[in-house]
């Protein structure tokens, strides 16, 4: 099997190592991964100027944008042969209900997803990295796995909760739950007396019943949570054309 790895907290983030590490036994694999931080860079594409790409003494690609930009680039650019996979984490902190609309996490593995390949993104529950080895051998174990029986193209988001291997109650399917309007911005002012804004905290959970990718994991469950691109409001598509004939 050969897998494209990326994520959205850089090259050097312990997650990416450990998903590398993990992945590395099984597979051919190719890390391509940005430069730095870009969590919330969500899907964005750097069109407003050149890439450039590097390579680390690990053997790990490097790039000066996005993860989307990682993995357009290294599907287009980078790679002389087509992955059966992309995988893209560990991340440092969940990617639950709303919060998949905004991750670079998860918008690494759409990517992938867009072009035609399965994807999976893997984010641990809690910042920190406490039990990462126990999160990448979950990543592995469901690698291996392959789900052979879900469609050619799928598209996979799963959150670990931080416990040790032996702790974590099996991996269940699960919908994205639903958080309340985010919290205000926090204004400031910088050393020269402009005001400044910081994005607020993401709101608290509105939907974390029975089936969410809350609820799962709040109980100790691995969280699967398959996605999908299509954004068709399809409960409206036919009053719309009525309006409109």
């Amino acid at each position: 099997m050969k897998i494209l790895i990326s994520n959205d907290d850089g090259y050097l983030a312990p997650g990416l190592m450990a998903l590398a590490d993990a992945l590395a036994p099984i597979a051919d694999i190719v890390v391509v991964a940005p430069d730095s931080n870009r969590s919330g860079s969500s899907n964005s594409l750097t069109l407003d100027r050149p890439l450039s790409v590097y390579q680390a003494s690990n053997g790990f690609y490097f790039i000066n944008g996005t993860p989307s930009d990682c993995v357009h680039i290294a599907l287009t650019g980078i790679m002389s042969f087509r992955p059966d996979l992309i995988v893209s984490g560990i991340n440092q902190g969940q990617n639950m209900g709303d919060d998949t609309l905004y991750s670079g996490t998860v918008a690494a593995a759409t990517e992938g997803h867009l072009f035609g390949i399965p994807a999976i993104a893997f984010s641990q529950l809690d910042k920190g990295w406490a039990e990462l080895k126990s999160a990448a051998r979950v990543a592995r174990d469901l690698v291996e796995r392959r789900f052979d029986t879900l469609p050619e193209n799928f598209l996979l988001n799963v959150n670990i909760p931080n416990l040790p291997y032996e702790q974590l109650k099996p991996a269940v399917a699960t919908r994205l739950g639903r958080r309340h309007q985010s919290e205000a911005v926090i204004k400031a002012q910088d050393p020269h007396g402009r005001d400044i804004y910081w994005i607020g905290p993401c709101g608290g959970q509105k939907d974390a019943g029975e089936g969410t990718d809350f609820h799962a994991t709040a109980l100790g469950h691995v969280s699967i949570t398959p996605l999908q691109i299509d954004l068709t409001q399809n409960a409206q598509l036919a009053t719309l054309k009525k309006i409109l004939a």
